[in-house]
């Protein structure tokens, strides 16, 4: 909220601005003997003054991203920029030491001003998100040299899935897993949402994010502040990323999977090792399912195992409600599961 406000107060003052210099020539102008009317030129300089204002909010928007995260603190920041646009201005004029007082405070202000946006610009930014990011961040973003190649880029579904902190905490996962500061940024971005589920799951994933950076945590979780400038997307980053420090990636994201294996990087993708860790059944093994929809095919029956895997089962749609015993006649592997194709025997119950 607060950059918002200073935002719209900015361009308001570059309007005004653009405005007072408009008078001001004009009034130069029809001192020289020329009757140029003022009112629409005044508009004409405060619309001006307005683009400039917006041109400058997107400079510095586009350049802030990857730059003033690492400069000085917020105050630091603001005290540094109106001295650096005070210094810019009276260097300027002194190019000019016979420029009439007027337009002197005119330039001098006009410079203040955008160097003081930025500042003002910088300083909420980190004053905003410094507790958060140092909070989320207690660990420093080098890589450990103990690392060696078994990095483990994370991305944002892997946090917001929440599964990776159990399967850390069962010791299963070794060497490092880095987080970019862009996949952090996008999960802030998701928790702030105004969509009470895409809420949710970006504050689920900061949690999972802090319960794995836990010192008693059995995983090394760093945060990585390299941003790829070549590439816009996430998954281009990631996939950039890897190939840069010879890193696997760690999604469940089946687009990034195709592309990552495309480019040569290693996928560790959370799906296939649930289906891995599934039971495994063999064809005429006899089991217990309980019939709970029909199948897509007449006189089919479909049920589902604890972990999620579905059971059809050929002549149960006539035992909908009941468990009955099945004996497996062929197992289907999936890219979204496994799904095990059985034959009615009888009802249990």
């Amino acid at each position: 909220m607060p950059e918002k406000i200073v935002r719209v107060v900015f361009t308001i003052a570059c309007g005004v601005m653009g405005g007072l210099w408009a008078r001001y020539f004009i009034e130069q102008l029809n001192e020289a003997g020329n009757q140029i009317p003022m009112m629409p030129w005044i508009g004409v300089g405060a619309a001006v003054g307005i683009l400039t204002g917006v041109v400058v909010l997107v400079a510095v928007h586009l350049i802030s991203q990857e730059m003033y995260e690492r400069l000085a603190p917020a105050v630091v920041a603001v005290v540094i920029a109106l001295l650096v646009g005070y210094a810019v201005s009276r260097y300027m004029l002194f190019w000019f030491p016979h420029t009439e007082p007027t337009l002197q405070i005119f330039i001098s202000v006009t410079i203040v001003l955008i160097f003081g946006y930025i500042g003002i610009y910088v300083a909420l930014n980190r004053a905003a998100r410094w507790e958060s990011l140092m909070s989320a961040v207690k660990r420093t973003s080098a890589v450990p040299a103990s690392a060696g190649g078994s990095i483990k880029l994370v991305d944002t579904s892997v946090l917001i899935d929440g599964r990776i902190a159990d399967i850390c905490a069962s010791g299963f996962v070794e060497g490092v897993l880095m987080v970019p500061r862009f996949v952090l940024k996008e999960l802030q971005h998701i928790a702030d949402s105004a969509d009470v589920l895409r809420r949710a799951k970006g504050r689920r994933g900061l949690d999972i994010l802090k319960k794995i950076q836990d010192p008693e945590s059995k995983v090394s979780v760093v945060i990585c502040e390299d941003d790829p400038d070549n590439v816009r997307e996430v998954d281009a980053k990631l996939v950039e990323l890897a190939k840069r420090f010879k890193a696997k990636i760690l999604t469940l994201d089946f687009n990034l999977n195709k592309v990552a294996q495309i480019d040569g990087v290693e996928v560790l993708n959370i799906n296939e090792l649930a289906n891995a860790l599934k039971p495994a059944v063999l064809p005429d093994e006899v089991m217990e399912v309980k019939i709970i929809k029909e199948g897509k095919e007449s006189n089919q029956g479909v049920g589902y195992l604890d972990d999620g895997t579905m059971i059809v089962v050929d002549g149960g749609r006539v035992h909908m409600g009941k468990t009955v015993q099945a004996v497996v006649t062929s197992v289907l592997q999936t890219s979204a599961g496994k799904m095990i194709f059985t034959r009615f025997i009888g009802v249990i119950q």
